[in-house]
């Protein structure tokens, strides 16, 4: 059969199982968009902004563990999108960013949508290559689902001029294997463990695949044996957390939290992450938060089979024991008007099982990890890069990763303005997502921030542009506006009662809860 560079775009991808693609077309993707229509195994997904595509295929490839693919309109349309898509670079999530482009004789004229695809690309430091051709199409695609695939995983960007999709002579192509992790060598263990042998003390911070249950587990024993403090990354990709599975500290936000987890240490091992640094400059604070005089070893990095290291490295130092794992226990439901400390009990008491949390709760969601240490087994999905707008689109994807799974976004009023969007998706795909929004009516985490850079102030141009007040947010309308049913607590029996309905009930739902700040 006859085919145009974008069928043979689509037919490669579904070859190499890429079956979902999120998309903001444009005029140069229209070839794309009609492509889909000959391809009935791929799912076309619609997102109202580039951030909630981005977003939505950053929480499916969490979620699926393979690709999904996302369409997007020119440079800008990039652009857009690459707050959520610097997220998925940290979390190391496998993504096909199809990236639609002026014609190749078009872009002489520099027409008001040119821009330098290649650069925007580049930023993501993932894999970039341009269609020269129909005929390369095929070939090009399989080549980026597989560096998407790459282990750890990364963002491969395939840009498409419109003359190159609706060009004769596309030839779909066989898909391409990506590279495996790299074995982690045994001397490498077997020098870990002499340090884990040793007198002084140790921490042991893992990150990506190791925060799951099998690397848990690992991570436990080693612990348990040697003494050793366990910790997980600050903001992991995708961490199994609940009844029957250990239940390992997060590494901090704050320098001073981290400062404390590891007072004392002399050695930090790291496993599938880096050794921890400040997540911003401090005047007079140091920017690395390895304790002065520790030394770091370095077990697996992001791209080696950490999980295999840390099994190895258990039956070297713990050949015969078990890790400790958290028993089911909730907390008690709570009374009276929402805290930030009692509205994390509600969830700890109500989290359903195998659900799926999209975390975006930021402040408010200090004491999320704590009161829901017990609960039934679930996944939690964090801010891997620190550009907010992620919580939305990332539950949107996932829900549609696993669609037999509850999914639970806990979203900050702040972060949840930049990607709201999402909503409409989640209505018009009927995705099982229950969103509370956590309204404190404030960039709080601004607020401590701006105490902590030394620039404390009082004035009211600096408390204005911290304040989300004024008017006050209304996201029982917004979320109607969308399509989704909303509700509003004031108190944690309204929350409670609200999010057993809403997580009762097929389809999304959106509960405003409405809690004073933390901070």
């Amino acid at each position: 059969m006859a085919m145009n560079g974008a069928q043979s775009l689509i037919h490669t991808l579904v070859d190499a199982d890429v079956d979902v693609c999120f998309a903001n077309p444009g005029t140069s993707e229209m070839h794309f968009v009609t492509a889909l229509d000959d391809v009935p195994q791929i799912r076309g997904v619609l997102g109202l902004s580039e951030g909630v595509v981005t977003g939505a295929a950053d929480g499916y490839g969490r979620m699926a563990g393979k690709p999904a693919a996302t369409l997007l309109h020119l440079g800008p349309g990039l652009a857009n999108g690459l707050a959520n898509l610097h997220n998925a670079r940290r979390a190391n999530t496998p993504i096909v960013n199809i990236i639609g482009d002026h014609a190749t004789y078009h872009k002489k004229f520099d027409a008001p949508l040119e821009s330098d695809i290649e650069a925007l690309a580049g930023s993501l430091n993932g894999w970039v290559r341009r269609s020269a051709s129909a005929a390369d199409v095929g070939a090009d695609v399989a080549a980026a689902v597989a560096a998407a695939q790459d282990a750890p995983g990364r963002v491969a960007t395939l840009i498409l001029s419109a003359d190159v999709s609706w060009g004769e002579g596309g030839v779909p192509a066989t898909a391409v294997t990506p590279r495996a992790p790299r074995p982690v060598a045994s001397d490498v263990v077997k020098a870990v463990a002499e340090v884990l042998r040793g007198d002084e003390p140790v921490a042991l911070l893992v990150g990506g695949a190791a925060c799951r249950e099998a690397g848990l587990r690992a991570l436990s024993r080693i612990a348990k044996a040697t003494g050793a403090k366990p910790f997980a990354e600050t903001f992991p990709a995708r961490i199994e957390r609940g009844a029957g599975l250990p239940n390992i500290e997060r590494l901090g936000y704050l320098a001073e939290q981290v400062t404390y987890q590891l007072d004392g240490v002399r050695h930090v091992v790291v496993a599938g992450t880096r050794a921890p640094v400040s997540f911003f400059a401090y005047p007079g604070k140091a920017s690395d938060l390895v304790p002065e005089g520790a030394r770091v070893h370095t077990l697996a990095e992001a791209g080696d089979d950490v999980v295999a290291a840390l099994e190895e490295l258990a039956d070297e130092v713990a050949a015969d024991v078990e890790p400790d794992l958290a028993p089911a226990q909730r907390p008690e439901l709570p009374t009276g008007d929402l805290t930030p400390q009692n509205w994390v009990q509600v969830i700890g008491a109500l989290l359903p099982e195998g659900a799926i949390v999209s975390d975006e709760a930021n402040t408010s969601g200090l004491l999320v990890p704590m009161a829901t240490a017990g609960s039934p087994r679930h996944d939690v999905l964090t801010l891997t890069g620190g550009a907010i707008g992620q919580g939305i689109p990332v539950a949107t994807g996932a829900a549609i990763a696993a669609p037999d799974r509850p999914v639970i976004n806990l979203e900050s009023d702040g972060s949840a303005l930049y990607t709201i969007q999402a909503l409409w998706t989640q209505a018009r795909e009927n995705l099982n997502v229950t969103t509370v929004v956590l309204n404190n009516r404030a960039y709080a985490i601004l607020r401590l921030e701006l105490q902590r850079v030394g620039a404390e102030s009082s004035g009211p141009k600096a408390r204005g542009l911290l304040d989300l007040s004024t008017p006050d947010l209304d996201f029982v309308r917004m979320a109607e506006g969308f399509g989704v049913p909303a509700t509003r607590a004031r108190t944690a029996e309204e929350l409670a009662d609200q999010f057993r309905r809403a997580v009762a009930e097929p389809g999304p739902h959106l509960i405003e809860a409405m809690v004073p700040p933390l901070l």
